[in-house]
């Protein structure tokens, strides 16, 4: 299956994203389908980044489309993933059920959890402080079906191992919660390999995000890219959709 992105009159204003989370609200990585022009920005909300520029795709680093019951494991697309990324595969949180994403409370996230899975399980503490984060994309994507066409959900780690040459990645971005250099630094170089300028690769993060933050944002785009041009794939490759027909797919 090959994502089928809306017509969009091709101007030179025209750009993709490649979208992560990050302590101050969003990092977002601006390109051209094709050649080095990148620009990196913080926005607050996920909302500001669409609103910033003409934006053909949106590949973000966050679950899109969020199902009624979960089985063991989180969605399908979490367990079609994780299998390929080796021992980076626990960075793929269990996508549990849209009720428990919808509580505010730990407890009630987790009870609401265990009430809507199969087998019963609770919400991951990792998994619920990026809830805010779901709710946002959930929330924009449900409130405007063009900006949902072009919206694909990403996880970076996927995007790396598609960078390189569909092989799990060797080394961590962190240990011990960390930033780890010689990770970030084999994450550098499959950046630059498939396109992204030296200078941004290599250069400081913006204020509010993390080196991590940024090469994530970057690995994004260069799915966007791919999205853009036809070639990604989702997985699993049977899309399922939720009650709102969000796609439950991860791209690559």
């Amino acid at each position: 299956m090959h994502a089928t992105v809306p017509a969009m009159n091709e101007t030179n204003d025209l750009w993709l994203a490649g979208v992560d989370g990050c302590p101050s609200g969003w990092i977002a990585a601006f390109v051209r389908p094709t050649g080095e022009a990148c620009e990196v920005a913080i926005f607050p909300r996920f909302a500001d980044i669409v609103a910033a520029r003409q934006i053909a795709v949106v590949a973000v680093d966050m679950p899109i489309g969020l199902p009624a019951r979960t089985g063991l494991g989180g969605r399908a697309a979490e367990n079609a993933v994780r299998p390929l990324l080796g021992a980076r595969q626990s960075s793929v949180f269990s996508v549990p059920s849209r009720a428990a994403i919808e509580e505010t409370d730990y407890r009630a996230a987790c009870d609401t959890a265990l009430a809507t899975s199969d087998p019963p399980r609770k919400v991951s503490k990792q998994l619920f402080n990026i809830a805010p984060k779901i709710r946002e994309v959930d929330g924009a994507l449900r409130t405007d079906a063009a900006l949902a066409a072009r919206a694909f959900e990403v996880h970076p780690e996927l995007a790396f191992w598609r960078l390189n040459g569909e092989r799990p990645l060797t080394e961590p971005k962190k240990v011990k919660s960390r930033c780890y250099e010689p990770g970030l630094a084999l994450r550098r170089d499959l950046l630059i390999a498939a396109g992204l300028p030296p200078a941004i690769v290599h250069g400081a993060p913006p204020k509010g995000a993390g080196p991590d933050d940024l090469l994530d944002a970057l690995a994004c785009a260069a799915i966007a890219r791919r999205v853009h041009a036809g070639t990604a794939h989702p997985f699993p490759t049977q899309v399922e959709r939720d009650a709102f027909g969000l796609p439950m797919a991860i791209w690559a």
